[in-house]
């Protein structure tokens, strides 16, 4: 379930100035929340997609292994280690 949360960021001289030229009839923004709600949904993607290729990368190594170092193991087995 989705909640909302406010939250107070303190910026001042030269981050301050970067962000109201963002905002307002002359920057890409309504306002300040619009702006960092836009940069937090875009870090969320950036960290997304950074573990999605984290994961494709792995895949493919292990898809490029020689079937010969792969052992067949039961789900017992897979448990049995887990608990290790």
């Amino acid at each position: 379930m989705s909640h909302t949360t406010t939250m107070t960021v303190r910026l001042s001289g030269v981050l301050a100035d970067f962000v109201e030229a963002n905002v307002g009839e002359d920057g890409s923004y309504a306002d300040a929340n619009e702006y960092i709600r836009d940069l937090i949904r875009r870090d969320k993607e950036r960290a997304e997609n950074d573990a999605f290729e984290r994961l494709k990368a792995e895949l493919q190594h292990a898809f490029a292994a020689p079937d010969s170092s792969f052992i067949p193991l039961t789900a017992d087995d897979i448990i049995a280690r887990n608990r290790r």
